[in-house]
């Protein structure tokens, strides 16, 4: 942030880490966590196949008031207002349930959320990290992803459809 390119608002970084199983894609994020702030405690870990339902992702930010658990503040939000300084992983992303982006989008650009007590959790000192399986079979086919020449590009369609 002091060399100007980071908002200072946003988190400071947001990956996703993809990659079959087994490659290790969390114990990078434990690494990262360790030596961006001296502690493997600073890593804030959440397996989303926890929250494929719907109902379940209240659970992220606090139950609303009126239902069981609403003082004890969400899972998510509790964590980072107490470790600000940390190191956010949504382990296996692409299984939470939609509902859950609308909230991360809200995260990576705005930098902050507001838990259900409407207290607001700042992201801004966060690094931000999703892990997913998806596409791995076309990776390790050897099939290019995201960026080809503009000769390859039909070379690729062509292996990806086989």
């Amino acid at each position: 942030t002091r060399a100007g390119l980071k908002d200072p608002r946003r988190p400071g970084g947001s990956f996703i880490f993809a990659g079959p199983s087994g490659v290790g894609k969390t114990e990078l994020s434990k690494a990262l966590a360790e030596f961006l702030f001296g502690d493997e405690d600073a890593l804030i870990m959440l397996d989303m196949s926890e929250f494929m339902e719907k109902h379940t992702v209240s659970r992220l930010f606090g139950s609303p008031p009126g239902y069981v658990g609403y003082e004890e503040g969400g899972q998510l939000t509790e964590k980072v207002r107490r470790k600000p300084f940390s190191v956010v992983l949504f382990d296996e992303i692409e299984k939470a349930h939609p509902d859950i982006f609308n909230s991360l989008l809200q995260i990576l650009e705005d930098g902050r959320l507001t838990d259900a007590q409407g207290r607001v959790v700042d992201f801004k000192n966060t690094v931000i990290i999703m892990t997913t399986n998806l596409g791995t079979r076309d990776i390790s086919k050897g099939i290019g992803v995201g960026f080809a020449r503009s000769n390859d590009t039909e070379s690729n369609y062509d292996r990806m459809k086989a």
